[in-house]
């Protein structure tokens, strides 16, 4: 299967147990060879593959499952939901008031400003924006495999493996739509590995270009203090750098308060558009119950009810990975992922926490893990995953809240 027959290769000898006292010590830019040109090859190649499996879909779905009284126009298919908020900001900034019916604030500024950089090109906002993640996901999906080969350096051909399951996720449509997903990913997948080598310079530095992608920013930045402060490899004359990555932060506060009045828009906005006010995490999953329960919403919105079902399973499998971290006392790793579910665990409901699993690299490289040493588990992973991948995209380019 072009590449995928490793995924479930067993060694001869038997893998050996993972454990950071037995990682391969690496330096300088001889980390690449744990990711020989072959290997990324084979990455950019299931990158290419689910790039034109979602590109089918696109101008698919919309025609199979159109029940309006017009013709459907599937170049629009992209152009769903946050497509068109960060199109929006793209467009006009944060000032011109809720031209896509929602306050602007929410969205950091990172993704927005390629969009319009790659716009002039003359491909248009939700084209430049299918141009910024393509490039993101072929980027960051290079990175997660060296990353899983840093990790696993006696597992070989893990990295690849890793990288084929982020792309076949079920929500890997959000890896190649206008979302922030991929260039967060692209950011923060590089910034990781760095610290794991400890090159904290250049950690900070993608950390700082993570935060202007995405909120999730904030809790990379706490990750990568907790990872610094509990690495062997931690320098204290490298310490000053962990400052930079909350100057994008700040500076979007501040021009956040010269404008709307308040250091905190961005939360303001997050609150009044999408119900992510403070809850308590027993008030806000018993809210999500709630959702998912059958009759909670009228039967022409049971894609609702389906949608926060798949959010409650999503946060059992972040929860088992964050228990496997602690077990593998992956402070860094672990601080990454308990903030990150925290922090949705505290809105009025438990929602997106499906997408942001697209963030979590220690989920894939844990799954890419299980696959080599069960791999009926990769096996099983595939058999469900590609199928709701599908579902998801047609789902969310015919319009319907995809999560």
């Amino acid at each position: 299967m072009c590449g995928g027959v490793r995924v479930f290769e067993r060694t001869a000898a038997g893998d050996p147990k993972p454990g950071r006292a037995r990682r391969a010590r690496v330096d300088g830019v001889g980390w690449q060879r744990w990711m020989p040109t072959t290997q990324a090859r084979e990455v950019l190649g299931w990158w290419l593959v689910s790039r034109i499996a979602l590109f089918v879909l696109s101008v698919s779905a919309p025609l199979l499952f159109n029940r309006g009284n017009d013709y459907p126009n599937v170049w629009h298919a992209w152009l769903q939901w946050d497509v068109w908020h960060l199109k929006a900001v793209a467009e006009f900034g944060y000032n011109h008031g809720e031209p896509s019916g929602a306050p602007l604030a929410a969205f950091f500024p990172g993704f927005p400003l390629l969009v319009r950089l790659v716009s002039y090109t003359g491909i248009g906002y939700v084209g430049a924006g299918i141009v910024v993640s393509a490039v993101a996901s072929a980027f960051a999906g290079v990175y997660l495999a060296r990353l899983a080969q840093y990790e696993f350096p006696e597992l070989k051909g893990i990295g690849p493996n890793a990288a084929m399951f982020w792309y076949c996720a079920p929500v890997g449509v959000f890896l190649a739509a206008g979302y922030t997903e991929a260039l967060f990913c692209a950011f923060a997948f590089p910034a990781w590995l760095a610290a794991r080598q400890g090159r904290w310079a250049r950690a900070a530095v993608f950390v700082a270009l993570a935060s202007t992608v995405r909120v999730s920013g904030i809790f990379l930045i706490f990750a990568l203090l907790v990872e610094f402060v509990t690495s062997k490899k931690r320098d204290w004359l490298s310490l000053p750098w962990l400052a930079l990555p909350a100057v994008p932060v700040l500076g979007f506060m501040a021009y956040l308060k010269q404008i709307h009045g308040s250091w905190f828009a961005w939360q303001e906005a997050q609150e009044k558009g999408w119900a992510r006010e403070f809850t308590w995490p027993w008030i806000s999953l018993e809210h999500t119950f709630q959702a998912a329960s059958k009759g909670h919403f009228s039967p022409d919105r049971s894609d609702w009810t389906w949608m926060f079902r798949a959010e409650l399973v999503a946060l059992f499998v972040l929860l088992l990975l964050l228990v496997w971290l602690f077990w593998r006392r992956s402070w860094g790793e672990a601080a990454w992922v308990a903030a990150t579910v925290g922090a949705f665990c505290t809105s009025f409901w438990i929602y997106s926490l499906t997408r942001a699993t697209l963030l979590m690299w220690p989920l894939w490289i844990g799954l890419a893990v299980l696959a080599r040493r069960r791999p009926w588990i990769g096996r099983l992973y595939l058999a469900v995953a590609i199928p709701l991948a599908a579902i998801w995209a047609a789902g969310f380019f015919t319009g319907r809240w995809s999560g």
